[in-house]
């Protein structure tokens, strides 16, 4: 798939690490060193502006290397850049850690991947099938 993309940072265009990979790699487009204070939330920037085709959204998530090593992950994960957004790609992080963290200019911060987005109609009714879960919630099965 192509997808138009402007990159106004400093930084090479996103891109799968690997074969197998699913996403790709956001970096910080910072003009200074960021630090996060514990349970601190932050908008960091990309630099890239992309055009997604219509029927397919971006999916931002966070890095788990970033959430285990350092305790920063994406808040509204998986975040949503919808097909119509031309405003540029911002990540929201938290720091969940107790210590205070630092962000490098260029530091890969979450990872983007691509997905087909279905569009559903509804079809009001008075009932829904009965299966054997039916409305059981979190933890219905009592298995851990």
């Amino acid at each position: 798939m192509l997808i138009r993309i402007v990159n106004e940072s400093s930084h090479p265009l996103p891109a799968y690490a690997t074969s197998g990979s699913s996403g790709m790699d956001l970096r910080a487009e910072l003009k200074e060193v960021l630090t996060i204070e514990p349970l601190q939330r932050t908008l960091v920037p990309t630099g890239l502006f992309i055009e997604i085709p219509e029927g397919y959204e971006a999916q931002i998530r966070p890095r788990s290397g970033l959430a285990i090593k350092q305790g920063i992950t994406c808040l509204n994960s998986p975040g949503t850049i919808d097909a119509d957004y031309r405003g540029e790609i911002k990540v929201i992080l938290i720091n969940l850690s107790h210590e205070t963290q630092v962000i490098y200019p260029g530091d890969r911060i979450a990872q983007m991947v691509v997905q087909k987005v279905e569009r559903v109609e509804w079809e009001q009714v008075e009932s829904l099938t009965a299966t054997t879960r039916d409305a059981g919630g979190f933890g219905h099965t009592g298995k851990s």
